[in-house]
């Protein structure tokens, strides 16, 4: 299994706002909803096409407010990521995203090399979409 860290990211809420967003699937319908196509979610489980790609995602941990754990539910791929996040004081929040993913042959062909940055995107969205006001 191969694991994929973002850079840290610094956020000016305080974790428990950012888990209370992240936490569950159905809080981040206004963000992603116009992002992806046929988005559907629930408190913990989505599912949403990218690139004609259907993809399945459950929460399967979470621990308030330090992290969730998501894993992929089927699809071509097994893998499992958490959002991270480490309070330094009350509006300054550490997040970061862990990637670990069991690759075959033709997908670590495929994607391999581009899943750091896919991370490192994800994690940047996130942390300027907060910045930014998102709402929570």
């Amino acid at each position: 299994m191969k694991e994929y860290i973002s850079q840290q990211h610094r956020i000016n809420l305080a974790a428990e706002q950012i888990y209370e967003l992240i936490s569950r699937f159905d809080r981040l319908t206004p963000a992603l909803a116009g992002r992806v196509e046929e988005w559907q979610a629930d408190a913990d489980t989505c599912s949403f096409k990218v690139k004609g790609l259907t993809l399945k995602l459950r929460m399967s941990e979470k621990i308030a407010p330090k992290h969730v754990k998501i894993v992929g539910d089927g699809g071509p791929m097994d893998f499992a990521f958490w959002i991270q996040l480490h309070a330094v004081d009350p509006t300054d929040t550490r997040m970061r995203i862990v990637l670990h993913a069991e690759l075959n042959m033709m997908m670590k062909m495929m994607i391999g090399n581009k899943l750091q940055e896919v991370v490192d995107r994800l994690a940047e969205g996130i942390a300027t979409g907060l910045n930014g006001g998102m709402p929570l």
